[in-house]
Formats: structure tokens, C-alpha cells, sequence
């Protein structure tokens, strides 16, 4: 199925002041800690922005962490809308082979909505606990861990609780959240292929593993501001909508410095309040923000520990951008446009015309490096690396590096090992090679030395980057990651699912 375009229109006619857009990509790329990947901007349910920073791309799906839930969350409603699950019913009910395991009186209290709201009672994450507790089924792990207090009283942000949501949605529908989002969310709303994580075969994650376009999560987060609707056409009730999006469990921890966080304004069902509207968010800054205020939504991935830092940048420079009446931009037009392009396209010489040319040449900076080994040239010829001691936590499970000559030694290549299995780059003389031979990736890198090669490897469709340092005299190369991956798994699985590779 081909996917209608998003309505376009240029910043102005929608009361967008370029500049402030200007203002926030400035800021993200100037901070130290943030790799910005995407951004799309609506308003008054067009889009008026949109940018990736190369070698990231628009059909590239990238793993959105836990904005995966408010999918989940959205397959709650259309589950609870057909009258398949009902929030008040206990959790056990759905569960009835663990009825005589699960004796404790909280764990037998538990309600969907509960479990939808993080309030199952525990004072904390019971991930790890849950899977001691039963490998085979998280579901039941998570129930023989007793609460710590009465649920729906305490607020914890806690995996197994949106797992056991997944769990009873996948059991009632018959079908993965995938098979069953796709003919009541992702076909109506054209959205494009996905792939989530699944545990066990089968089950799809809930929590975490989505894979998603940019355009994905800015279509999730305009149907969820246009109340249910979509072109016209009802998909949930407005009801659901706004139980979803309101505050059922407190967040906050009641200190002044609380006040200014995004993650202490309150939690729906799998969706946070925010200080300005409310946010479907994943680890490393994967954003849906809508903002009925100002009748936007703002989509980004992006790959930063300084999530609070992305929104806080956000909050100062686009919000502002929204005015409430269209921008008189055919005024700054330095050549007349018939009328019918002048709400579409940018106008020459305006500032909408210098942000359409900014987004479209947006990339990440390469790695400073010398295509080629300053001396020693034959020495790196086939040169073997083994890890450095003590790298074995951070490596993951790198086992090798080999940097490979061109016969005509006008080229050099880098193959990284996990144990029999390899991932093989070709390292370009500037910018990024893209690489889809294995795990989608792109590679910059070279010489900062005659002794010292350093290539930095993007896996596209996650917010991953890994830096190798290969030592000469040494014959040893070390590791670090800029996100560390949270799902376990080798370097081949940093990627969206494909077939039963799951």
C-alpha cells in the first residue's frame, strides 16, 4: 500500500515563524550531546518541516524504544472499543492458568487500567525480577512478584506492566499488535512497513522493539490530536482519546526542581504528560509531542542520554514559532507566485525558502580523519585486532577487527567480527558509506595517526553509534558506544526484525 503524502504547506501559511525553527536546529546540532537523526514538524495538520540528517533517511525505519508503548496503547483502545478486553476486569482474568499460582491479594487486584497507567502497585522497574520468575512467561514472572503497595496507588515505570497490556491484546485479538494495528491504525493512516520485537516467537514485545518511520510517529501523534479521526473518518472514540492522554498516576516527586521535568507532569495510558501537552517518548530522544495548545505535532529520533535537554530546546525555540495567524510571507517574495502555490511552496528570498534548503542539506559531520595511513601503509595491510583487556563488557560481542587494502591500494575496507560472523565496510574518502550488506549501517573513518585508525559506525535503523580504535603497536582495538543498545542480542541484530528473525 502506498502512503498518501502528508498535507504540505509551507511555514508561514500555518503561522510558523521559520526562524525559530532555524533557532532549534542551531541548538540541537551546537549541543554536545544530542546526534539529531530526524524532525518533522505539523500544523493546523499540515506538514511544514521536515529534515534528516544524513545518512539518515525518511523510508528508514528506526527503533523507537518506548514509544513503542503508546502503539500499544493505541491497540488497547481499539481492543477495548470492540469490546474485547474492559479495563476494570482483573488481570489474572485473562490469565486463567496462572489462577492458582497467584495468590497474592495486590497481584489478584490488579486491573487492565492499572497495568495501562503504571500504577501496578510496585515501587519499581520488575523487569529482571519478572524474568527470573518465569523465563518462559514474563506475564506470569510479573504477577508472582507481589506489589509493594495497592495498585493504582503508586506510580512506577515498569516494562512488564505494558508487556502484560501486549500480552492480553495479542491473546484476546488472536494476532500480534502488528497483524492487529494493521487494518485499524496503519492502513487507514498509511503508514508504511513496521517490525517489532518480538518474546516469545510470535508475541510482540509491547514495550519496547517497534520499528517505525519518522512519518509513522508524526501520523500517530496527528491522529491522536485530531481526537481519533482521520480523514474524516472515526477510528476511536474521542472517550478513549482523552483517558489515554489525561493523568491517571501522579509522577511527580513534589521538589521544585521536579516541577521543571517532563517526566514528573503526570502518565496516561502509556503516553506522559508533558509541561506542554503530552508525549509518546523512547530511550535516546524518539519523540511524538502533541500539543493541542498550539495544534502541532513534533516528531524526532535522535540519539542522546540528555532527553530533558532535547525537549528543554524544543520548548525555547519552537513553541514559540507557533503564532495564531498565517505570516504575511508573500510580502518578503523577491518574484511574484500564482496564487495556488503560495500556502504550498516556499516563496524566493523568504525565510520558509532558506529553512526548506537547511532541511534538505541537514547531515551528520563526518569523522575527522585521513582517508589513508600517513606511513606505515603496508603494516596496516591485513592487520588483525584483537579486543584490549577489559574490553569485554563494553564490547558487546566484537571479537576481531581486520583492515583489508585494495589490490591498487587506493582503498581500504574494515571487517569486524562476533566470533564466526562478520560485518564488512568500506571506508569513502569523505562523508558516510551506507552499507545494507548486513545490519543497515554507515561508516566514517581513517587515520589520526600513523598508528591509530578510528572508524565511527552508524546502525541506521537504531540510534546506535559505535567507535572503534584500532592500536598499531598494540595489535589491539577498543569500543565505545555513544547510546549503549538496551535489547540484548549481537551487532547483527541491531536492526529492524526481517522475517522470522526476531
Amino acid at each position: 500500500m502506498s502512503a498518501r503524502p502528508l498535507p504540505a504547506s509551507t511555514p508561514a501559511a500555518q503561522g510558523v515563524d521559520a526562524a525559530g525553527i532555524h533557532a532549534f536546529l542551531d541548538a540541537v546540532e551546537a549541543a554536545p550531546d544530542i546526534e539529531p537523526h530526524s524532525l518533522m514538524i505539523l500544523r493546523h495538520g499540515h506538514l511544514v518541516a521536515s529534515g534528516w540528517w544524513a545518512p539518515y533517511s525518511p523510508d528508514r525505519r528506526h527503533l523507537l524504544y518506548s514509544l513503542s508503548k503508546s502503539f500499544t496503547s493505541t491497540a488497547a483502545g481499539f481492543a477495548a472499543t470492540e469490546g474485547l478486553l474492559r479495563l476494570d476486569d482483573p488481570v489474572i482474568s485473562y490469565f486463567p492458568e496462572f489462577e492458582a499460582d497467584i495468590t497474592d491479594p495486590r497481584s489478584r487486584a490488579m486491573l487492565v487500567r492499572h497495568v495501562a497507567a503504571m500504577a501496578s502497585g510496585h515501587l519499581e522497574e520488575t523487569y529482571a525480577t519478572s524474568i527470573r520468575r518465569d523465563r518462559d512467561e514474563i506475564v506470569r514472572g510479573f504477577l508472582l512478584f507481589p506489589p509493594d503497595r495497592d495498585p493504582g496507588t503508586v506510580f512506577a515505570y515498569n516494562q512488564p506492566c505494558t508487556y502484560t497490556l501486549a500480552a492480553i491484546i495479542q491473546r484476546v485479538s488472536g494476532q500480534s499488535l502488528t497483524e492487529y494495528l494493521r487494518p485499524r491504525l496503519f492502513e487507514p493512516l498509511g503508514i508504511g512497513e513496521t517490525a517489532w520485537l518480538q518474546r516469545p516467537p510470535g508475541r510482540d514485545l509491547g514495550f519496547s522493539g517497534l520499528h517505525a518511520t519518522t512519518d509513522a510517529i508524526a501520523r500517530l501523534g496527528q491522529f491522536y490530536l485530531q481526537d481519533g479521526v482521520w480523514e474524516g473518518r472515526r477510528l476511536l472514540p474521542s472517550s478513549w482519546i482523552a483517558e489515554a492522554t489525561r493523568a491517571h498516576i501522579s509522577t511527580a516527586d513534589g521538589t521544585r526542581e521536579g516541577a521543571q521535568s517532563d517526566w514528573q507532569q503526570g502518565y496516561g495510558y502509556q503516553f506522559w504528560r508533558s509541561r506542554h501537552g503530552y508525549r509518546g517518548d523512547g530511550a535516546y530522544g524518539q519523540f511524538c509531542l502533541v500539543l493541542p495548545e498550539h495544534d502541532a505535532v513534533i516528531a524526532t529520533t535522535a540519539a542522546t542520554d540528555d532527553m530533558q535537554g532535547l525537549l528543554n530546546l524544543v520548548w525555547r525555540h519552537l513553541l514559540p514559532a507557533f503564532g495564531a495567524e498565517p505570516l504575511p510571507a508573500e510580502s518578503l517574495a523577491t518574484e511574484p507566485l500564482p496564487a495556488e502555490r503560495l500556502s504550498t511552496e516556499p516563496l524566493p528570498g523568504t525565510a520558509d525558502e532558506g529553512l526548506r534548503r537547511r532541511l534538505a542539506e541537514l547531515a551528520l559531520p563526518p569523522v575527522e580523519a585521513s582517508p589513508e595511513p600517513p606511513a606505515l601503509g603496508d603494516d596496516w595491510r591485513g592487520a588483525v585486532f584483537a579486543p584490549e583487556d577489559g574490553e569485554c563488557p563494553q564490547q558487546r560481542t566484537l571479537t576481531g577487527v581486520t583492515v583489508t587494502a585494495d589490490a591498487d591500494g587506493k582503498g581500504w575496507g574494515v571487517s569486524l567480527a562476533e566470533d564466526d560472523e562478520l560485518i564488512e565496510m568500506r571506508l569513502g574518502a569523505t562523508g558516510w558509506t551506507v552499507d545494507a550488506g548486513g545490519p543497515p549501517t554507515a561508516v566514517s573513518g581513517g587515520w589520526t595517526d600513523q598508528d591509530t585508525l578510528r572508524l565511527d559506525v552508524l546502525f541506521l535503523e537504531t540510534p546506535h553509534r559505535l567507535t572503534v580504535t584500532c592500536s598499531l603497536p598494540d595489535g589491539t582495538f577498543t569500543v565505545r558506544w555513544h547510546t549503549t543498545p538496551i535489547h540484548g542480542g549481537r551487532l547483527h541484530s541491531l536492526r529492524a526484525p526481517v522475517g522470522d528473525r526476531v
